[in-house]
């Protein structure tokens, strides 16, 4: 027999209202849980929802400034911006780029370098779709051959971009230096900020001093982008300010001229006026083309400047440190009067040779001879001078201190970096008995002082210093400091900072008069016989249409055992003796002041000397035809 259950309705009837109860309150908590967020995020969060989605949408792109240019003093441009063609790949666009790179490879050439490059570029992080440089510095005929083959090319674009620019090249490389492509090492000590699409900066001379006036200020746009961020439209813009524009005091007259006549040549020439202190020519050769490293090099142009025993890369006027020589005794002299060591009436008998007490070591004239013959006779301070008597200096060696002859010196610039805008100028050595036992243990002695009279021993100086000296003596020891800048767009940059060096001391005006016609006597004195001419006269001193005083150098640069003579022959080409002459002109108010140096040129007077009137000659021939 079947039992049916027979159900109670009222009891079902609790139940799915309960079950509807519940379902309904479950509901509404959720639906407040979704209003409770919605007004969170709509409400309370709303402006950091709205800053995260303006991030993903909108994103600002730097605009580097362009910078500023660098003229010479009579308005002609040496360093400018030239709009540069750029051959780049959107990775996300190209399905296979070792393929696409053989492609382009064959229609335009690229080099395993640029390979590389680009694949490290590859792998730093970037946004995407954005495009990645593989070939920088395209020709004209390279941009219509990609132009041209664009349907074989996915994926690439030819960019422009502005870049550094050298007009001149090769003849300003070591007067107003370069820039150099940003690295990883500059991107620590950089402000970001204000680097963020700049490429290159300052890394020589006066682009590198200038840095902050050149670059200008970074500018930006705002860009609203899709969801793989390809750029949809442009929504606000910033201008970038472009850098300064700077005017140099080198004349690039003068500067052609310098190279010119160091052509072939391995030395410096630097130009200064004495009135301002500025550099009006600064020559360095060999030198190199600075754009070889803005648009790039081959790796055999690379390794031909980089391993060249002529060492192009070198600044020779700032950086080079040579014995002065000869040069060097004009400041010995007037020591020696500054400390009542001499007078200028006091004579000695030159017999081409110097004997120091309880020594066996022979100081020997530039005219002695294996028979002890030569020398110059008697000699006062000013034919000393003019006839570069090495004896004589000697002598005034062995009754200077040190100290004195030292501290003397350091008044001129010796041992010092002067200039104030030449960034890595070299200090010279202007040795010292501290010096001396400080860097090679050793003791100083009587012979030292002796050797250091004639410019020789461990004292060294560039030719921006020799330069300078020249000014000072032109100047009668009133002191301006070597300077680049003329002017820039904002500012005149005329008058010495705080820190003024001093005028030189110990010296009454009769002194710089004296040593001034000695100088004068170096390169006129002639006609009245070899003994007597000065020492220049004989390559330099006829027919100029101007007074120019000078002294010629001629620094040793291995010894000459004891006995024996000087055969240039005989030497190694790199050891035979650097040539240098330092010179100004007019004498009576003297426009311009040279230092000329020629690397194992030999004889001063003979070698660097016409080179200095040469470059004297092209700084006011002109003017004395327009002011006659």
């Amino acid at each position: 027999m079947v039992t049916v259950e027979i159900k109670d309705q009222k009891i079902e009837r609790g139940v799915f209202t309960n079950r509807v109860i519940l379902a309904f309150v479950f509901s509404m908590v959720l639906f407040f849980a979704l209003v409770v967020r919605l007004v969170q995020l709509q409400v309370v969060e709303h402006e950091t929802y709205q800053t995260r989605s303006d991030k993903n949408r909108i994103e600002v792109q730097a605009i580097p400034p362009l910078r500023g240019s660098i003229f010479d003093r009579n308005g002609v441009l040496l360093a400018d911006n030239q709009p540069i063609a750029s051959l780049s790949i959107v990775r996300e666009r190209v399905a296979d780029v070792d393929n696409l790179i053989q492609v382009i490879g064959d229609l335009v050439g690229i080099s395993e370098r640029e390979v590389h490059d680009f694949k490290q570029r590859l792998k730093r992080s970037r946004k995407p779709f954005a495009s990645v440089t593989l070939k920088e510095s395209l020709t004209e005929k390279q941009v219509a051959i990609i132009r041209v083959n664009s349907y074989r090319l996915p994926g690439v674009a030819v960019d422009t971009e502005i870049q550094r620019y050298y007009p001149l090249g090769e003849f300003f490389t070591h007067a107003i230096g370069s820039v150099r492509r940003i690295t990883g090492d500059d991107l620590k000590e950089l402000d970001k900020a204000d680097y963020r699409g700049t490429k290159f900066i300052g890394r020589l001379g006066v682009e590198s001093h200038y840095e902050a006036a050149l670059h200008g200020q970074v500018g930006h746009r705002q860009v609203e982008v899709d969801v793989v961020g390809r750029i949809a439209r442009e929504l606000d813009i910033e201008h970038p300010v472009p850098g300064q524009n700077l005017t140099l005091h080198i004349d690039s007259r003068l500067q052609f001229a310098a190279h010119n006549a160091l052509v072939n040549l391995r030395g410096a020439i630097v130009a200064l006026d004495p009135r301002t202190g500025g550099i009006l020519a600064m020559v360095s050769t060999p030198s190199y083309d600075p754009n070889l490293f803005i648009r790039g090099m081959s790796e055999n142009q690379y390794d031909t400047l980089t391993k060249s025993a002529d060492l192009p890369l070198f600044n020779r006027a700032t950086r080079g440190q040579y014995a002065p020589g000869s040069t060097f005794k004009p400041i010995v002299g007037l020591a020696a009067i500054s400390y009542g060591i001499t007078t200028w009436e006091e004579q000695i008998v030159d017999r081409g040779w110097l004997k120091l007490p309880n020594q066996d070591r022979i100081y020997r004239d530039w005219s002695w001879k294996k028979d002890n013959s030569g020398g110059q006779g008697i000699v006062d301070l000013n034919r000393a001078i003019y006839r570069s008597s090495n004896v004589y200096f000697y002598n005034l060696g062995t009754r200077l201190t040190s100290d004195q002859l030292t501290g003397f010196a350091a008044q001129f610039g010796y041992g010092k970096r002067t200039a104030i805008d030449v960034d890595g100028a070299a200090l010279g050595v202007l040795p010292s008995v501290e010096w001396k036992r400080r860097q090679k243990g050793e003791p100083w002695f009587p012979g030292d002082t002796v050797n250091m009279s004639i410019g020789q021993g461990d004292l060294l100086a560039t030719p921006l210093q020799i330069a300078t000296v020249a000014m000072l003596i032109a100047n009668r020891g009133r002191w301006v400091r070597p300077r680049m800048i003329l002017s820039s767009d904002s500012q005149l940059f005329g008058a010495d900072p705080p820190e003024k060096i001093a005028n030189i001391s110990g010296l009454k005006e009769k002194d710089w008069t004296r040593i001034i016609q000695s100088m004068e006597a170096v390169v006129h004195r002639g006609n009245k016989g070899y003994r007597q001419n000065g020492t220049a006269w004989n390559y330099i001193g006829r027919n100029i249409p101007y007074r120019m005083a000078g002294k010629s150098g001629t620094a040793q640069v291995v010894e000459i055992k004891q006995g024996e003579e000087y055969d240039e022959e005989s030497l190694d080409e790199r050891q035979r003796k650097h040539a240098w002459f330092m010179a100004f002109a007019p004498v009576d108010e003297p426009e311009i002041a040279v230092a000329v140096l020629v690397e194992n040129g030999g004889g001063g007077s003979a070698i660097a000397a016409p080179i200095a009137r040469e470059v004297i000659d092209a700084y006011l021939i002109p003017q004395l035809a327009l002011n006659p």
